[in-house]
């Protein structure tokens, strides 16, 4: 991943990151609270060894006594010291337990020990610390002499006793706070980035480049209302969905232009990502711009064009195809301008077959040359076949992909069933983008604020449904 890809994901999942950088505090604060109070006290011990004639005496008696005093440190925590300490003081605890909240430190090139000890109890741990510190002198001096008659050589004498100490050293608040803010903070970077990585759906641009080379010819932007209204460009022509579709126009006019047969398959991976709806407003764009088109329903599993289009779609092009009506009889025309639907008539039991046939490659070559402009609106590509083998005779095959819906592998496999066909792929149409956010895409970004109804280069949008 890049820079950019990091930030997109940050600004994508920031309610996650934030809810569990709030979450870590809070736990954090509740764990501050909960938890009891614990207080450190500590005395200091003072290690020295008898003291010689010579200077050389006195600097091997000081070297001596420092590497002893790590050892005298180690034997703070053993049951010869501790023992004598909890029978003086009358605690019923083991030494083991006892030995756990006890810490003896020796600063490097001094002969001090420092015996600090944690409680909950402030006076307590004072008085472990000074008893631990006396019974620490007393045990080295037996360690030491090895002889009745000859004293030790090293001392250990109680210089600080232990003081009962003011404030707690547990829980640390503001410690233990940040921490949690930290961690939270982590943990939602942690699984942002791993929802993002784990997550297989495309939802934007960059997405589709990951899956194949073909160019992204429109994105069209999310409509919550799109149920209500799917001819978007004759419904609410200013809208930045509509623009959507008269910049996938534009593009669609500039794919291989010097070209006479211009017909072109509308299909997608899988259901419900908006082929029809794309299909039949892409129709209205083009004739809007001064196009003789044809919106041909060959979807004809679920056929949804005649109803987006408000016609009759009783006889169609199954009829054409099993040669009960001819092209003439059964293509209406839509609207003021030169769009023309051919509706899919009845549901036949044979669908591909009839896709396939000749008469059908026939019929593709006889609306090619009667018309501009030619959509077909056909089937999903991997659930059926009928796409694909529709394909093989047109021009170009648009590809449908919807944001946040379709998987990667779903577009891998789409592009996979038209390419061992042979079908021209033209390029990628992406629908259901946001409008705004880390995903949103470049077109249909002006609002009507800024008053671009229209394209630059083409006529004005006035194309009104004949009812």
């Amino acid at each position: 991943m890049e820079l950019r890809d990091y930030i997109r994901i940050l600004r994508k999942r920031w309610v996650l990151i934030v809810l569990l950088t709030l979450i870590g505090i809070g736990a954090a604060a509740a764990y501050s609270i909960v938890k009891t109070p614990e207080y450190s006290s500590s005395a200091k011990v003072f290690v020295s060894t008898s003291g010689g004639d010579t200077v050389s005496d006195l600097q091997q008696g000081n070297t001596f006594t420092q590497q002893r005093v790590k050892s005298y440190a180690d034997l703070v925590t053993t049951p010869i010291v501790l023992l004598p300490v909890l029978a003086e003081l009358g605690i019923d605890e083991s030494t083991e337990a006892l030995a756990t909240r006890v810490t003896a430190n020796a600063p490097l090139n001094t002969t001090l020990i420092e015996i600090a000890v944690v409680d909950d109890d402030p006076a307590l741990a004072a008085k472990l610390a000074t008893a631990i510190s006396e019974s620490l002198t007393k045990t080295v001096e037996q360690l030491e002499t090895t002889d009745s008659e000859t004293p030790s050589p090293v001392h250990l004498t109680l210089v600080q006793h232990a003081s009962v100490p003011q404030k707690p050293v547990s829980p640390n608040v503001p410690l233990n706070i940040a921490l949690g803010a930290l961690i939270g903070l982590a943990l939602g970077v942690g699984i942002a980035v791993l929802r993002e990585t784990l997550d297989t759906r495309i939802r934007n641009e960059r997405d589709v480049e990951t899956v194949t080379d073909r160019p992204i010819l429109g994105g069209i932007a999310f409509d919550a209302k799109a149920a209500e209204r799917p001819l978007i460009v004759h419904a609410d022509p200013k809208s930045p969905r509509a623009e959507s579709f008269r910049s996938l126009r534009t593009n669609l006019q500039f794919l291989d232009a010097g070209r006479g047969d211009r017909s072109f398959v509308v299909t997608s991976s899988i259901e419900s990502e908006g082929k029809s709806t794309t299909a039949a407003n892409l129709a209205i764009a083009l004739g809007d711009a001064g196009a003789r088109v044809l919106l041909v329903d060959a979807d004809l599993r679920r056929p949804k064009v005649a109803d987006y289009m408000g016609i009759e779609g009783g006889v169609g092009l199954t009829d054409i195809l099993i040669g009960r009506a001819t092209a003439r009889d059964v293509i209406q025309k839509w609207g003021r301008t030169h769009l023309y639907v051919l509706p899919a008539g009845r549901i036949p039991p044979n669908p591909s077959e009839l896709l396939g046939s000749a008469v059908m490659m026939k019929l593709i070559e006889e609306l090619g040359g009667s018309f501009d402009v030619v959509l077909y609106d056909a089937p999903p590509l991997l659930p059926v076949t009928d796409a694909a083998i529709l394909a093989r005779g047109v021009h170009g095959t648009l590809v449908v992909v919807a944001a946040g819906r379709t998987h990667k592998n779903q577009l891998k496999g789409a592009i996979a069933a038209l390419d061992s066909v042979g079908a021209p792929v033209s390029g990628i149409v992406l629908t259901m983008l946001p409008t705004k956010g880390p995903d949103a895409y470049g077109y249909g970004r002006y609002g009507t604020e800024a008053g671009y109804g229209y394209d630059v280069d083409l006529k004005p949008a006035k194309a009104r449904a004949a009812r």
